[in-house]
């Protein structure tokens, strides 16, 4: 469960992120988050990760705030979460299966293990046949497939992306789309921040839309 209770986000200068949002994604909802660019779409998925802090109001993830969380207690939310970005920011001196691997190998999961469950987020993704290639190698649709087998490998119940397929053509993008849509199917916690939620007409998911900073009725 995610809530926002008249959440702010104000930026040093007075430039204001997010004003007085309020809303709450249950367990197992696909959720598609619209606006237009500066709208605030990146700094509401920022504040349920930890990557800031609001200004105003509470953000809560499974109960937890995340917004008074000590340093220490952040990475063992960002457990619970999977994040993906627009870029996939892939260590490009690692192979496909050492990129998936890594979080695995930081939270200090037993090699084997992590293995394991590398192989699988990769099987998941359809790339199994590329674990060792280099990511340069890679085409754009194959980086960002990669991401989110990293993203997943630590099994997490809530899965965050940010404008996933905004540099991917319309087939590459509506791959993408499809594998969110199946984490959605099989329980996951999906929200997304796109410009084009056609590519989840199929779910017909529920809509935030952002305008300004303010979430719109």
């Amino acid at each position: 469960m995610i809530r926002f209770e008249s959440v702010s986000k104000r930026y040093p200068g007075g430039m204001d992120g997010l004003i007085e949002v309020s809303f709450e994604i249950r367990d197992g909802e696909l959720v598609v988050l619209r606006g237009h660019s500066g709208a605030g779409k990146s700094t509401l998925l920022r504040l349920i990760s930890a990557v800031e802090r609001p200004t105003g109001g509470r953000v809560l993830v499974n109960d937890l705030d995340v917004g008074r969380l000590r340093p220490a207690a952040i990475p063992y939310l960002r457990r619970s979460l999977g994040l993906v970005t627009q870029d996939s920011r892939l260590l490009l001196d690692r192979t496909v299966f050492d990129n998936v691997m890594l979080p695995l190998v930081i939270a200090g999961l037993p090699r084997r293990e992590a293995e394991r469950r590398a192989t699988t987020a990769l099987e998941r993704v359809g790339l199994a046949q590329h674990a060792q290639a280099m990511p340069v190698t890679l085409s754009g649709g194959e980086q960002q497939r990669a991401a989110i087998a990293r993203a997943i490998v630590n099994r997490p119940a809530i899965l965050i992306a940010d404008e996933p397929t905004a540099n991917l053509d319309a087939d590459y993008a509506e791959e993408i789309a499809a594998l969110f849509r199946s984490f959605n199917e099989a329980g996951v916690t999906v929200i997304v921040a796109t410009h084009d939620d056609r590519l989840f007409a199929a779910r017909t998911p529920r809509r935030l839309v952002l305008s300004h900073g303010r979430l719109l009725p």
